[in-house]
């Protein structure tokens, strides 16, 4: 646990970086303004100046030079944090990136709960290269900032090497991601749709179909008029809105758009069946076969084994938790295959062996919500020892792909309100957010006291990203691929 007397500052970027100069704004109301306290706050009310107080800046330099930040590093400069009693103390942290000469700032504590973006600064003398782009999360109760590379979000993956396996990735995800809309209690999991969380780096999405009988006389060859039309969209036997049913082709619209306009993007798709549909798993194959084949392989990849992102870029992955039976579809055209399922598990593994899971969703009391945050943490831990990505002369030879791990911070009981989606996710985010700035890829920092590999997240599977404009934890996820370009 970081002491929060002392500020401790951890740079999880491919960048060195070395802290230049700390100032100290805002130290606090000076004694001699007590009593023109009210006549200035009422005269800023009647639209005059701010109040003394709130304008007086009166920095305290502290100029540094050794203080140096490494690539995945963290440090505890001689610099005292923020007093978080004090509203009005704060600190404005200078960085800068030697290798350009760029001058980065920060704020801490931030003016609000979100990232801080860190605007950079030219110094005159140094070379005319492009400001890369930093963001930083402060934890004020731990005295805690991370910093985090902040490529844009809507194509993060353009940064990646195409030889890596999507199995070493970090990858953002959302739960029952098309459940923005007005449901049932417990039904909604989301708080934007789809096209937001994509543009906002979510790149795995779990989705639930009802299914009828498969008709093979409106099988043709027309994408825009498949009967994946028919399959509407569910969680668990309800509909996703309460107004207006919404299907899976026009979700699908939504991947394709997007995924023609970031041609460096991949989506994992995670197709499952719910709902009161009469249709069986062998129907469902059948849909999602015709559609995949007649929307053509540029679109979709449906193989069953894990590929590397070259091999996936500008298409949707299909993950199946759906059987084939007896469906005639040809198994290495059927996706990567989680129709084995574990259920409520802490950590299982899919009959295939291609998926390891932690998907235990039965919290049925608030008190029961640590105990996901444990288990969560330990999915964290477990996907960071993978070892996926070595130089050629590192290794005498590849290893075998990992599976991918697929970690559900998502919980539920429909029958309490304080265990509905929004309840839990409240409580859940907030903390995957802490331990992914302060203890993911740190060795003997996780709850299991592992050591770790490329540090990788796996796939974390949320709820209620994106909530008024807050993406923190999808940013964490993304920052952690930042690993991995250590490596190209």
């Amino acid at each position: 646990m970081a002491d929060p007397t002392t500020l401790t500052i951890r740079n999880l970027t491919i960048t060195p970086l070395r802290l230049a100069l700390a100032e100290r704004l805002n130290v606090g109301p000076d004694p001699s303004l007590n009593l023109l306290n009210g006549l200035t706050k009422l005269k800023s009310c009647l639209g005059g100046s701010r109040s003394s107080t709130e304008e007086r800046e009166d920095p305290e330099r502290q100029d540094l030079s050794d203080v140096v930040l490494e690539s995945f590093s963290e440090i505890q400069p001689p610099i005292k944090p923020p007093r978080p009693e004090d509203r009005h103390d704060r600190l404005r942290l200078t960085f800068e990136d030697s290798s350009t000469g760029h001058r980065y700032t920060c704020e801490i504590p931030p003016s609000s709960r979100r990232s801080i973006v860190l605007q950079p600064h030219h110094q005159d003398d140094a070379p005319k290269k492009e400001a890369k782009e930093f963001t930083a999360i402060y934890l004020p109760g731990h005295s805690y900032l991370t910093l985090f590379s902040s490529a844009n979000l809507s194509s993060w993956m353009s940064n990646l090497s195409s030889s890596l396996p999507l199995s070493a990735l970090s990858i953002p995800g959302t739960h029952n991601s098309p459940t923005c809309h007005v449901a049932l209690p417990s039904v909604r999991c989301q708080a934007v749709p789809v096209v937001d969380q994509l543009n906002n780096g979510v790149r795995f999405l779990d989705v639930r179909v009802s299914c009828p009988p498969f008709n093979s006389s409106s099988n043709n060859n027309n994408p825009d008029i498949l009967p994946a039309i028919n399959l509407s969209l569910v969680h668990s036997a309800f509909p996703v809105a309460l107004f207006g049913r919404k299907y899976l082709s026009s979700l699908l619209s939504t991947l394709y758009d997007f995924l023609a306009a970031h041609p460096s993007e991949t989506i994992l798709l995670s197709l499952k069946r719910e709902g009161t549909g009469k249709g069986t798993d062998a129907d469902l194959a059948r849909f999602v076969h015709c559609h995949s084949r007649a929307a053509g392989s540029e679109r979709w990849y449906t193989s069953p084994r894990i590929p590397t992102l070259g091999e996936c870029r500008g298409r949707i992955v299909l993950v199946r938790r759906y059987g084939l039976h007896d469906s005639s579809v040809p198994h290495d055209e059927a996706g990567i295959d989680g129709s084995a399922w574990p259920d409520n598990v802490a950590d299982g593994m899919c009959g295939s062996g291609t998926i390891r899971i932690q998907d235990y969703y039965g919290v049925g009391n608030r008190g029961e919500i640590q105990t996901k945050i444990r288990f969560a943490q330990e999915g964290l831990e477990r996907a960071a020892q993978g070892i996926h990505a070595r130089r050629a002369e590192d290794v005498p030879a590849p290893g075998p792909t990992l599976p991918l791990f697929i970690n559900f911070l998502s919980a539920s009981n429909f029958f309490n309100a304080s265990c509905w989606p929004d309840r839990i996710a409240v409580k859940i985010n907030p903390s995957m957010i802490e331990y992914l700035c302060m203890h993911h890829g740190a060795p003997q920092k996780g709850p299991g006291k592992l050591d770790i590999g490329d540090s990788a997240t796996g796939i974390v599977v949320t709820d209620w990203v994106g909530h008024r404009g807050d993406w923190d934890l999808i940013r964490c996820i993304v920052g952690w691929n930042a690993r991995l370009q250590l490596q190209q």
